[in-house]
């Protein structure tokens, strides 16, 4: 049996897309909301080394600009010995005069020069910074060193600290934690542990569930709580299911003093771990800012205070222009000169495109703006991704992460696009509105008779909101964190 192998070639053609990077750097510059894009913009200037701060527009760069010439870039200086100095001299003279002008201009970077009255921006933010906050785990720690206990314990207590989540709780069984072989720990010393672990700062540390986290708080209570902690330990399920006259008939008590024991208990903190761990809050700022124009409309305004002016080098420009250059170098600057000007056309296409997006939404969105958010009309991202001429891809990149300042608060721009329903008189409502308009119901309803999802269903139907499903008010409600009727009864 004879094997033959062949090689053979075949042509074929096909479509593909490459994306440049010069567009996924544009992409990725207009998905950046506004902090955000301030630290690349910090981070380029940082790396980029013709890139620069302008105050002013950068004036344009003659063609024609002198350079310095070859002899004195490529000459190599050296002050000679034998006391024939002055070609030296005259050459040092003649380097300060071709650039005399570019430094007296201050075209000069700032980063190779220091002016004692100019403020130092990075000094200045690192000032302004907060300090890192301390950890939940480390100031237990701290706290632990000074417990006294037998080794054992102590090397048992330090596992159920690092073993607590952000909320202080401990979320693992004691029995997992001892089935490691290399601890010098037993199953009795990890309860010992735990009960001392119980007792630091801030109280309800060391808990497994919420019901052991108030009873550790309501125990080290300057007042009085027993009554509190009879409820805890006795009804805990009714408690959970807000049956409070069958939790007052069991007691022997009024159903006043179980609702004022309710009230107490509601004061008590239920994540004492975030009362020291860290708790980052970044700051929400807006990109567009909505305000009324001369015509009765409004106008969307992009809020780019606080970004920098940017410009290339002249400097480096001319310097990447110049033959007398080793070639490396040049196309060291060349690269860097594209690179710089690829990040400002992207920051420039991001503003454009923003203040389009944003405007168009701004002008569908009118009734919103004047009247309030039951007045959000249902807006999918194909009718603004017409209008402004883009891909509805480009239109999720825009709002991404955006915000909008307008008399409304801060919103977030992507909440401006959603699928509603129509009412019985042709006009549409958007789900948003129709989330407003259920929590406006709840929150004004007769908390001692609350309304059930159907009851809920007719209100908002005759409030003009369209015949909705029953279960359409559930899922509603549930995303909004409304819980039933049973639970939402105050006796």
């Amino acid at each position: 049996m004879n094997m033959r192998m062949e090689l053979t070639g075949q042509m074929r053609m096909e479509q593909r897309m490459k994306l440049a990077p010069r567009m996924i750097q544009s992409m990725e510059v207009l998905q950046l909301p506004m902090l955000a894009l301030q630290e690349k913009i910090e981070a380029e200037l940082n790396s980029n080394p013709v890139l620069e701060r302008a105050d002013e527009p950068a004036e344009p760069t003659s063609e024609t600009a002198e350079t310095p010439s070859e002899s004195i870039l490529e000459k190599e200086l050296v002050v000679s010995e034998d006391g024939d100095r002055l070609e030296d001299f005259q050459r040092l003279d003649h380097f300060d005069e071709v650039f005399e002008e570019y430094f007296s201009n201050g075209d000069f970077s700032r980063s190779s020069s220091y002016d004692p009255s100019e403020p130092d921006r990075k000094l200045e933010a690192i000032q302004n910074t907060a300090a890192v906050g301390q950890s939940l785990q480390d100031a237990l720690k701290e706290q632990w060193r000074l417990v006294e206990a037998s080794d054992e314990v102590k090397a048992a207590g330090e596992l159920i600290i690092e073993s607590l989540d952000e909320k202080g709780y401990l979320t693992v069984r004691l029995e997992q934690l001892c089935q490691n072989d290399k601890q010098s720990f037993s199953i009795e010393h990890l309860e010992e542990a735990l009960r001392l672990v119980q007792q630091l700062d801030p109280p309800g540390v060391g808990a497994r569930d919420v019901r052991e986290c108030l009873l550790i708080q309501m125990r080290q209570f300057p007042e009085d709580m027993s009554f509190e902690m009879e409820i805890v330990q006795k009804h805990w399920q009714e408690l959970l299911e807000n049956r409070l006259p069958q939790i007052a008939k069991k007691m022997n008590s009024s159903l006043e003093q179980v609702k004022r024991a309710i009230e107490r208990m509601s004061k008590i903190d239920l994540s004492p771990g975030l009362q020291i761990g860290r708790n980052d809050n970044y700051p929400i700022t807006a990109d567009i800012v909505v305000e009324p124009d001369e015509n009765g409309g409004f106008r969307a305004v992009l809020a780019e205070t606080e970004l920098p002016n940017l410009r290339v080098n002249r400097f480096y420009q001319q310097m990447a222009k110049n033959r007398c250059i080793d070639e490396k170098t040049r196309q060291f600057l060349q690269k860097n000169i594209r690179s710089a000007q690829w990040f400002m056309d992207a920051i420039a296409q991001r503003r454009q495109t923003l203040q389009k997006v944003a405007q168009a939404i701004v002008d569908y969105q009118r009734d919103f703006f004047e009247k309030g958010p039951l007045y959000l009309k249902p807006l999918p991202m194909s009718a603004i991704a017409e209008k402004v001429g883009v891909h509805v891809a480009t239109i999720s990149r825009a709002v991404s992460g955006k915000y909008i300042q307008c008399s409304q608060g801060i919103v977030p721009l992507r909440s401006f696009f959603s699928g509603g329903l129509e009412d019985e008189n042709g006009q549409e409502r958007s789900w948003d509105a129709l989330k407003t308009k259920l929590q406006e119901l709840v929150d004004q309803e007769d908390k001692t008779n609350p309304l059930s999802d159907d009851q809920l269903r007719q209100k908002l139907a005759e409030a003009g909101m369209g015949n909705i499903a029953r279960r359409t008010v559930a899922k509603y409600r549930k995303i909004l964190n409304i819980p039933t009727a049973r639970f939402r009864r105050k006796y």
